[in-house]
């Protein structure tokens, strides 16, 4: 699954978006996009990075080993 931001709490800071090391998330004026969710590699770095902890990340089960 790709990240999915919470518009609520986030601030459009952009920090998802330049740690993304695939430009799967972009900045547009109304908020933030995920454009190309398959190419998403789910390393951690949009959610470990947004300072107000708008991205989640839902993991499939056949990823967690379940």
């Amino acid at each position: 699954m790709p990240p999915v931001i919470d518009p609520d709490k986030c601030n459009l800071c952009g920090v998802c978006d330049e740690h993304c090391p695939l430009d799967v998330i972009y900045m547009e004026n109304e908020g933030v996009d995920v454009r190309y969710p398959l190419e998403c590699w789910h390393c951690g770095a949009c959610r470990q990075d947004c300072p107000t902890g708008a991205v989640d990340i839902e993991f499939p089960l056949i990823m967690l080993g379940v």
